[in-house]
């Protein structure tokens, strides 16, 4: 194996780890609030999201490399709709819950999910400032809001009484 296609595949290696740690963040408040997805579970979904989209480009050059470029193409926005779909049906599974009361819940849950992989396109595709910056606004949403959220729900039951 060449040198080069060794450091690409380190390289692609770290971009995922990237994308893992970033999402890993996300899930650990997840588990902290007792969420049905939670660190691991962010952390894969980050990772597989950025291995996915950068596979594509690997894939493409491999079959150039076997003189096949004519029957083969790349999509990447095919490929990223195909990741999306992927991990809408993960969300599903944290919404869909046998529950006492008829009541929805896992829905940040499952949209943290889709944020997660969407940080992790992000990392694919080198955006790391912008990445990280949104597994912080992410943060600043599950955590600071949620308490502010909570804080209105207490004064408007306080309202009602």
């Amino acid at each position: 194996m060449e040198q080069t296609a060794l450091m690409d595949q380190f390289a692609l290696f770290a971009k995922v780890v990237g994308a893992m740690v970033l999402g890993g963040v996300i899930g650990f408040e997840r588990d902290l609030s007792d969420r049905p997805a939670g660190f691991r579970t962010h952390m894969v979904v980050a990772g597989a999201s950025a291995l996915l989209v950068r596979l594509g480009e690997y894939v493409v050059r491999f079959y150039q490399s076997e003189g096949l470029s004519d029957t083969v193409d790349a999509d990447p926005f095919r490929i990223i709709g195909a990741v999306v779909t992927g991990i809408a049906f993960l969300g599903a599974g944290t919404i869909i819950q046998k529950q006492s009361k008829m009541k929805v819940r896992g829905l940040t849950t499952a949209a943290s999910l889709l944020f997660c992989g969407a940080i992790g396109i992000a990392t694919a595709l080198e955006l790391w400032v912008f990445a990280c910056l949104l597994t912080l606004a992410t943060l600043f949403i599950l955590t600071v809001l949620n308490r502010f959220e909570g804080w209105v729900e207490r004064k408007t039951k306080q309202g009602d009484e």
